[in-house]
């Protein structure tokens, strides 16, 4: 709690005397893990690359594909792609697990996934399979399911 004190103080007295750097806040790199600042002085933000997990057991693999499916960060792709696992990852083999995990984990934007899946957007060529075109046809809604909010837990069990 101190430390958030000291910060906050620091960087109101900066913005009192109208400082252009902040010093507290630029030499720490605990404040963003994420947040990247080189010797040049220029910052951004780096985006870790996706790696699939090895040697996981189908069992956790669908746990975590459920929990990915659920937890997106994005409305529109919550509700998406929850409903799709819930309505599909029980049955899909072990390939289609495979297929599905580096379609939600590798892109780096969700609006990209999302945008293939409702058609906006041409879905690249890695991506396009069985299980894309199954969540693209999930998305049209044919059947005028109530989507607007997520499936429950057990409907996955």
């Amino acid at each position: 709690m101190a430390a958030i004190l000291r910060n906050s103080c620091c960087l109101a007295r900066c913005l009192l005397q109208k400082q252009t750097t902040l010093p507290a806040l630029t030499q720490s790199h605990r404040l963003y893990s994420n947040y990247v600042v080189d010797n040049t002085g220029k910052s951004e933000y780096s985006v870790p690359e996706w790696k699939q997990p090895v040697n996981e057991t189908l069992k956790s693999q669908k746990a975590r594909l459920l929990y990915q499916s659920r937890k997106r960060g994005m409305l529109e792709n919550g509700l998406l792609l929850s409903s799709f696992a819930a309505k599909y990852l029980r049955t899909f083999s072990e390939e289609q697990l495979k297929v599905y995990d580096v379609l939600i984990n590798q892109p780096s934007n969700d609006w990209d996934i999302y945008y293939w899946a409702v058609g906006n957007k041409p879905t690249p060529q890695e991506y396009d399979s069985e299980v894309m075109d199954l969540l693209k046809k999930h998305a049209k809604n044919e059947d005028m399911e109530n989507r607007s909010r997520q499936p429950d837990i057990e409907q996955y069990m």
